[in-house]
């Protein structure tokens, strides 16, 4: 059986053309199957899963399908950054490993459990989720379906390459820079970095004012689905926002609340590397979608400042939180190396030289609101590079161009440094056979127009559900 999509899982569990039990069985059977060699889940509670999929058939069996939520005996992973109730918390680091389970959900967590979809496992990301790619001392090194030699980015890697290597229907992610959205341009998936507050993040408490919460999916209905489930403002989130009024599965079939909308194209943003496959097929697919959405070319140059040494700054100084100074200030050593130089950098940071990191992002939110004077919508490559290698380190080269780690996924930062949505989805395949994502950016609070927009460019361009099996 090929794994389902969320909704399709959902249908045939509710149906009663698959039991919950048995879908679980076929999620097992696929971890077994491809986990050893892509590292995706690094651990599991199949036991638990059982439990609560045998309670969802009893339900069924007894004539309470009604009483059952949207996602009911659905399987689904959970980033290593996110609690899980009955589940352990690493956040990559042998800081955290060895500690035991945790004793509650993170909210997004809790809701899709509310829902009916049955947690399974928790699975793999990088250090504090500090890279675009997902390897650590902790957990190892994660490999892309696509090709086990490359990465499935990061920081949701694990996620990512759970869902394209068809172990479950989707997993949760998060997003701080591109975290969400970066794997699924690397593996072929849907991933939608909604606003800052959409999803309450208050007890995720690596999540700081760039960062939030998600999904990674196959297909643009099973993220509006997911979205409508998790969205929605909590008494413990003071920065959460008001319920968004729509169902986001609903508006993603009328294709109509996007006709005109003014794009503007965008390969480097005015001061990015993109190495010339990814932008060839990047620019293929949005024209794509501009003619098939009836969107506005726009003629109008982007051309915003560097701003990956401020993602960076600020980055870092997220990094501390929830973290307790005895473990940053005399354990480093126990650290990924790539990781400790950071936090040793970031931990002498004064207030005036966070005063000016915090002016130069305004700097930066300033710039891009004079852009969406005239635009409605930026379509850009998902990164400058294809996956690169899964042990990494991140490129330092692009197209012959030499620079800093930053150069290889400079795109996906901007939505986090001024707080706007923005959604990868496939946008085809390299010569080398690996997946190339497109990103579109909207308006802020619009995830609506992302999701629909994304909505038309599956329908336009049919991406393959999963990496196909060599």
């Amino acid at each position: 059986m090929e794994m389902p999509s969320t909704l399709e899982a959902a249908h045939l569990v509710r149906r009663g053309h698959v039991s919950a039990a048995e879908l679980l069985g076929t999620c097992a059977e696929a971890i077994e199957d491809r986990n050893g060699e892509l590292n995706a889940f690094v651990h599991l509670d199949l036991d638990g899963a059982r439990a609560q999929a045998e309670a969802v058939d009893r339900e069924l069996a007894a004539g309470r399908a009604d009483a059952l939520g949207p996602l009911a005996g659905v399987p689904f992973g959970v980033k290593d950054l996110e609690d899980c109730a009955g589940m352990p918390t690493t956040r990559g680091s042998r800081w955290f490993a060895g500690r035991p389970p945790v004793d509650r959900d993170a909210i997004h967590v809790a809701r899709l459990r509310a829902a009916g979809a049955i947690p399974i496992g928790k699975t793999a990301a990088p250090e504090f989720g500090t890279w675009a790619y997902t390897a650590s001392p902790a957990l190892g090194v994660t490999r892309n379906p696509w090709d086990p030699a490359r990465t499935p980015g990061g920081s949701s890697g694990g996620s990512s390459a759970a869902v394209s290597g068809g172990m479950v229907p989707f997993c949760t992610a998060s997003d701080g820079g591109g975290s969400i959205r970066t794997p699924a341009g690397f593996t072929g998936l849907v991933g939608l970095k909604c606003c800052y507050g959409r999803i309450p993040t208050f007890d995720v408490t690596y999540l700081a004012q760039n960062a939030v919460v998600g999904s990674l999916t196959t297909t643009v209905a099973d993220t509006a689905l997911l979205l409508d489930v998790m969205a929605g403002p909590d008494e413990r989130d003071r920065t959460c926002l008001p319920a968004p009024g729509l169902g986001y599965l609903d508006v993603i079939g009328r294709p109509e609340r996007v006709e005109g909308l003014r794009v503007a194209w965008s390969s480097d943003l005015g001061f990015a590397t993109v190495e010339p496959e990814v932008a060839e097929l990047a620019r293929a697919a949005a024209d794509d979608l501009v003619e098939a959405a009836g969107l506005t070319l726009v003629d109008r140059r982007v051309e915003l400042e560097d701003y990956i040494v401020t993602y960076a700054r600020m980055e870092g100084v997220d990094q501390f939180v929830g973290i307790a100074p005895e473990l940053w200030q005399d354990r480093l050593d126990e650290l990924d190396p790539l990781v400790a130089p950071g936090w040793r950098a970031t931990s002498t940071v004064t207030l005036p030289k966070l005063a000016r990191v915090e002016e130069n992002r305004r700097q930066l939110v300033r710039q891009v609101a004079a852009l969406f004077e005239d635009i409605d919508v930026l379509l850009t490559p998902m990164s400058s590079v294809p996956a690169f290698a899964a042990e990494g380190p991140m490129p330092t080269e692009v197209a012959g161009v030499s620079g800093h780690a930053g150069m290889a996924v400079p795109q996906p930062m901007l939505a986090n440094l001024v707080n706007l949505p923005a959604i990868s989805v496939p946008a085809g395949l390299t010569a080398a056979g690996l997946p190339i994502g497109l990103q579109v950016v909207a308006r802020r609070f619009r995830e609506d127009v992302c999701l629909t927009l994304a909505a038309i460019q599956e329908r336009a361009r049919p991406w393959p559900r999963h990496a196909p099996r060599s």
